[in-house]
């Protein structure tokens, strides 16, 4: 697919990721790469923009990440952030040295809107600031644009090479005017058109598809999660029944997903293929008995899956492609993409399971953000509640079950869950709300019902709001909504006697309780 594209070259900073999806959310191609890639290879890819994003370091020290002066007179239009930022003023002929006044947070920076950056910005506005290290003089040919009462170049350009460097976060939700900095530099300097959207997307993936397959037989495993999902709905559009989809349902579900997802994929629902649905609760179960350490139980169920997805495999014999919804985060924080530490190891990069015969793997989805994949989905007709369904991991409930995992206690969750989601609903904060759930502790305690002395469960409730899924911080929901969920699950749910809310933001905690 020709496209036209902006290179993110990433030197170790958390909003990495953040930056090309801004990018992405201005209709503009954009792919990270990590500062050691060749330059060559850059120069090959013939980007239309670079943003050199944020970074831990301090450029002028021995050792740090860099770039040479040549990735600035290649003639394509350059912008640095924070980090970025500086090392173009180091590279350049500039100067870099240890703040005198740290600046972090929410900062009033004042801007000249006479600059291409900041067309239609406000002259004063709210930016997020993050840095030790500043500019105490700009590179030559250089001029000031914007600055704060603490940082005299808060951004600095040279409008004829289209170098432009900012010392500020434009990435992140608390810069108030981030997006439209970005589009200034991807449209108005950059002379992007903007020409990336999902409907040209799913027409040009459908047309590749076919080509590829032909008339060859197709394999996914389908979890009923939204990323799963999608791909087997494109696979569906391309090549019909030449796709067969393996639902596992281990018995860790939501409440009625199972059913749910056979309605959607299975021979009462809209889409051609074969689907197959294995319930191996009760496998699930037997093996995670007396089990309870977290990882272990993450480990026995990812195995029993590739061990049941194993045994249906064989039943069908040899295919030609196994799908896999793997998307774009997944391929960044598995050390594939830019510069930043390896996060977690995804089945759905590089780890396939050697039992299945097949000669190569689809990943049509590869190239794109969570959001993008949610406008796919709702682009081919699959319903509004399974494109935005909730986050959910692959092992479960599984980890939402402290302790050793019971059919009881899936009950339990299940049950608690349910009513959570219904009432978040109910009380219209269902799309404004990044995560939320019910987990089981296994904090059993005295409580008393009916006048009775019971020894129940206590159930946690966990909602947060983020950007990114790396940070979170716990979701404000009115009080008079969680009073209603306490009062449900405490009244509808057996062996459940106390109701939590959990506040802890990430880090320290986990989004996830295991």
């Amino acid at each position: 697919m020709s496209r036209e594209m902006v290179v993110v070259i990433d030197f170790g900073g958390q909003y990495n990721q953040l930056v090309a999806r801004r990018v992405r959310e201005c209709n503009v191609y954009c792919e990270i790469y990590s500062y050691r890639t060749d330059i060559e290879k850059i120069k090959a890819m013939n980007p239309k923009g670079i943003i050199l994003t944020g970074g831990p370091n301090s450029c002028y020290e021995p050792g740090a990440p860099t770039c040479t002066a040549e990735l600035f007179n290649l003639g394509i239009p350059v912008l640095g952030l924070c980090y970025g930022a500086q090392l173009m003023m180091h590279v350049l002929g500039g100067k870099v040295e240890k703040a005198p006044v740290r600046e972090y947070g929410k900062t009033e920076v004042h801007v000249d809107t006479a600059s291409k950056l900041f067309t239609n910005v406000s002259p004063t506005t709210i930016c997020w600031m993050s840095h030790f290290d500043y500019i105490s003089k700009v590179a030559p040919d250089f001029t000031i644009c914007a600055h704060t009462a603490d940082c005299p170049v808060a951004a600095a350009e040279n409008p004829a090479k289209n170098l432009y460097a900012i010392q500020f976060h434009p990435e992140v939700l608390h810069t108030q005017e981030g997006t439209k900095m970005l589009e200034n530099f991807v449209k108005g300097v950059c002379g992007c058109a903007g020409d990336w959207r999902m409907d040209s997307f799913v027409a040009h993936s459908i047309e590749s598809i076919r080509e590829k397959v032909g008339n060859g037989k197709v394999l996914c495993a389908l979890s009923g999660g939204v990323d799963s999902s999608v791909a087997a709905v494109l696979l569906s559009k391309a090549i019909g029944n030449q796709l067969t989809c393996v639902f596992v349902d281990h018995g860790l579900l939501r409440k009625n997903e199972g059913d749910e997802v056979e309605e959607v994929f299975g021979p009462n629902g809209p889409y051609e293929l074969n689907f197959i649905r294995v319930n191996a609760q009760e496998r699930y179960y037997s093996k995670l008995a007396g089990v309870t350490e977290p990882e272990q139980k993450r480990k026995i169920i990812g195995e029993e899956f590739i061990r049941v997805f194993e045994e249906e495999a064989k039943k069908i014999g040899a295919v030609d492609f196994l799908v896999q919804g793997t998307i774009y985060p997944d391929v960044v924080e598995s050390g594939l993409g830019g510069e930043s530490a390896v996060i977690k190891s995804h089945h759905n990069v590089g780890g396939l399971p050697d039992c299945v015969d097949f000669k190569e793997i689809i990943e049509p989805l590869r190239d794109l953000f969570k959001d993008e994949v949610r406008k796919v989905g709702l682009e081919l007709g699959i319903p509004e509640k399974l494109v935005f369904r909730q986050p959910f991991p692959g092992p479960g409930l599984g980890i939402r079950i402290v302790g050793e995992v019971t059919a009881d206690k899936v009950r339990i969750v299940q049950d608690a869950d349910a009513i959570y989601r219904e009432e978040i609903a109910k009380a219209g904060l269902d799309r404004s709300i990044g995560q939320y759930f019910a987990a089981l502790t296994n904090m059993r305690s005295v409580g008393v019902m009916g006048d009775e002395r019971t020894y129940d469960y206590a159930v946690a409730l966990r909602a947060v709001n983020t950007i990114d899924f790396m940070t979170a911080e716990a979701a404000e929901i009115p009080f008079e909504v969680l009073q209603i969920v306490m009062s449900r699950i405490i009244n509808e749910v057996r062996g459940v006697n106390r109701v939590f809310y959990d506040l802890t933001s990430k880090p320290p905690g986990t989004i996830e309780f295991e």
